[in-house]
């Protein structure tokens, strides 16, 4: 898997399609989680969390940093694109999924356990959305990144599909 450049799919359409989306963006993650410079910038962000095994404070650190640092910028338009965490470093910016596959590298590889949600707005629409969600405890948070929204704020749809890291 190259570090620096985008990846361009063919993906299937219709749910087929959403599943083969989180399937790549998981094995991004696997990937990338192990990734030097991924790690380092997650050991950086979380340097000044106060307190010891502050696990929620370096969730919300690695939250605020991707959802107040990356540009949202859509896909090509009618083509889905899938960029690495390296290649959405580099520009700063990118899509739900984009902005998904970074948050999650660096939550792994500092220890953190993840999985993506594609959502739902309509129970019979398509899956238009996915955004990362962390287990502190035996509880998943959500992980919002392209809203302003804050660590944990519950996501509503109306049908999802989880894949997990």
């Amino acid at each position: 898997m190259t570090r620096t450049t985008a990846t361009l799919q063919a993906i299937p359409n219709g749910w087929q399609g959403t599943r083969a989306t989180l399937r790549i963006m998981s094995r991004m993650v696997r990937h990338f989680k192990k990734d030097i410079q991924i790690r380092s910038l997650a050991q950086n962000i979380v340097s000044d969390v106060p307190g010891h095994k502050n696990w929620t404070a370096q969730i919300k650190a690695l939250h605020a940093y991707v959802r107040d640092n990356v540009q949202y910028v859509r896909d090509v338009r009618g083509v889905e694109t899938l960029a690495t965490p390296i290649k959405t470093l580099e520009t700063m910016q990118g899509d739900c999924d984009d902005q998904s596959v970074l948050l999650a590298s660096l939550l792994e590889s500092i220890g953190h356990p993840t999985r993506f949600v594609a959502m739902k707005q309509t129970t019979f629409g398509p899956f238009v959305h996915v955004f990362t969600e962390t287990k502190i405890g035996a509880n998943w948070y959500p992980l919002e990144t392209t809203e302003k929204f804050p660590a944990g704020k519950p996501m509503r749809y109306a049908g999802k599909m989880v894949e997990h890291n």
